[in-house]
C-alpha cells in the first residue's frame, strides 16, 4: 500500500480525517514545502492481542498455561556466564 502524502498545512486543517484513515490502518507521510518531514503510522497491536488474532483464525493453538523454564542446555566453567564468553568472542 503506498503511503498517502499531505502538506503540514491541510494536515492541520483535516488531522480528525487523517487520524481516522491512520486508525483504518494507513499510514500518512507529512511534507513541508514538498519535502518528506515525517510520518503518522498506526501502532502495533500488542503481543496478547495478536496472540488472540492468531488463535481465532487457527493458526496458533494455546492452553494458557506458561512455560515451564528448561535447565540450561551449556554451562560455563568458571565464573564468567555464556553472556561473557559471547561479548568476549566478539572483541
Amino acid at each position: 500500500m503506498t503511503p498517502m502524502t499531505v502538506g503540514i498545512r491541510d494536515l492541520k486543517a483535516r488531522l480528525s480525517s487523517y487520524v481516522q484513515q491512520v486508525k483504518a490502518g494507513s499510514m500518512v507521510v507529512i511534507t513541508e514545502r514538498g519535502r518528506p518531514v515525517g510520518r503518522i503510522v498506526p501502532l502495533s497491536p500488542s503481543v496478547e492481542t495478536r496472540i488472540q488474532e492468531l488463535i481465532q483464525v487457527g493458526l496458533m493453538a494455546w492452553s494458557g498455561r506458561k512455560l515451564v523454564p528448561r535447565t540450561p542446555v551449556a554451562q560455563t566453567r568458571g565464573k564468567l556466564t555464556v553472556a561473557d564468553l559471547l561479548l568476549e568472542d566478539r572483541e
